[in-house]
């Protein structure tokens, strides 16, 4: 596992392990319901999970339904606030540019990431990666990578595949 503290504040002492396994059962349930295999989720200091999230861009018609946007809407209406400093976003695949933006504008206080868009081959968003949109920006926040990165990564590669073998895209 790989922490990356790009800034002064630092990540909750959280089981990783543990939340990233709710994402990975959360992104299973997503590619059951016929959505790419994505979870979210977000935890708060004591461990409470606030928020989950999947992907539901199929199933929803919305192509901004994507895990991460779906958990910070949860958790912004639950907790009726625009502010989630203190919680932790967990993903089992790194944020999209839109994704990582609207972490950063809910102001989540940590992003935990499984797989990374280079490890799964997505070549569509060129060298995108959530320190590349932190440096355009000059914003940024904590971050591990590297936490149950293969899981998520075999699990993103076998809806691909099953989607090809259904003459689909890998979208």
């Amino acid at each position: 596992m790989k922490q990356n503290q790009a800034t002064p504040r630092s990540i909750p002492a959280l089981d990783h392990d543990h939340y990233m396994g709710v994402a990975l059962e959360l992104a299973r349930q997503s590619a059951v319901e016929g959505n790419r295999p994505l979870g979210s989720l977000l935890v708060d200091p004591s461990g409470a999970i606030v928020a989950q999230g999947t992907n539901r861009v199929y199933t929803d018609f919305d192509p901004t339904a994507h895990g991460e946007m779906m958990v910070i809407r949860e958790a912004t209406r639950k907790l009726a606030t625009l502010d989630l400093s203190g919680l932790t976003l967990y993903t089992t695949l790194e944020p999209c540019p839109m994704c990582c933006w609207a972490i950063l504008e809910a102001n989540v206080g940590s992003l935990v990431i499984g797989a990374r868009h280079a490890a799964i081959g997505r070549t569509d968003i060129g060298t995108y990666s959530v320190e590349t949109l932190f440096a355009l920006t000059r914003r940024s926040l904590p971050v591990v990578t590297g936490v149950r990165s293969q899981e998520c990564v075999d699990m993103r590669l076998a809806w691909v595949a099953q989607r090809a073998a259904r003459g689909l895209g890998p979208r």
